[in-house]
């Protein structure tokens, strides 16, 4: 890691303010001073700010409630993010595990642990996601043996893996899917004919939302959560 970001990280400082720190000699590495921001920190250095010894703060890990109109980035001008949602300290060091749309609600995981989010959005992980759909139309019988046979999307040059469709009500189903192809939700129904309403995501990976966790509402995972994503 560098110099400037693991200083910016483990002091809880801005990276320009950082920069200052620098020029001005305040930085060391294992007793010598340091003035490069590029510099790669050597695993197990001491790294100490006007002689007190930083460490980064361990990786975390949330789950959160997305209500609709939320958006699953960073930083949007012109809508409410899933960061903003957080009252966490440092939370711009957090990003979204993968994506919800904007009129998308449930479950969504928030971390700094960049290995770890990749293990889990990573495609050939094919971890499996449960999603909760309200139609527009009835649905027929036979969508749950074309959902197991996969579907071929528009736009698409291969069909989707097979997936589990579990008729919950004449317009609400439960879908479990092993891959996340671009809207693929929405995209399954409308290759049958019909139209998602609203979209609920319930679970990811065995890992399910909490039900006391309102709209808006986020909670720190567990220890066997963060170890059944790994």
């Amino acid at each position: 890691m560098r110099l400037d970001r693991y200083v910016s990280q483990a002091a809880g400082v801005s990276r320009a303010a950082v920069r200052t720190l620098l020029r001005r000699g305040a930085v060391s590495i294992d007793g010598r001073v340091v003035k490069a921001a590029d510099l790669h920190v050597p695993a197990g250095s001491r790294v100490e700010l006007e002689g007190r010894p930083l460490a980064l703060p361990g990786p975390r890990y949330f789950m959160l409630h997305k209500p609709l109109d939320v958006v699953c980035s960073t930083s949007d001008g012109g809508h409410v993010t899933v960061l903003g949602l957080l009252e966490e300290p440092r939370r711009e060091l957090l990003h979204p595990v993968g994506r919800l749309d904007r009129d998308t609600t449930g479950l969504v995981l928030l971390t700094d642990d960049g290995a770890w989010s990749h293990g889990i959005t990573a495609p050939r992980r094919h971890r499996d996601k449960v999603y909760r759909a309200t139609l527009a139309e009835p649905l027929a019988p036979e969508a749950v043996a074309r959902f197991a046979a996969g579907l071929m999307l528009n736009g698409e040059d291969r069909p989707t893996l097979p997936a589990r469709l579990e008729i919950l009500a004449p317009t609400e189903a439960r879908v479990t899917l092993h891959e996340g192809r671009y809207h693929q939700v929405k995209r399954m129904f409308a290759a049958l004919g019909n139209r998602v309403i609203a979209l609920h995501r319930e679970a990811i990976g065995g890992v399910v939302l909490d039900p006391a966790l309102a709209p808006g509402e986020y909670r720190a995972l567990r220890a066997d959560e963060v170890e059944a994503l790994r």
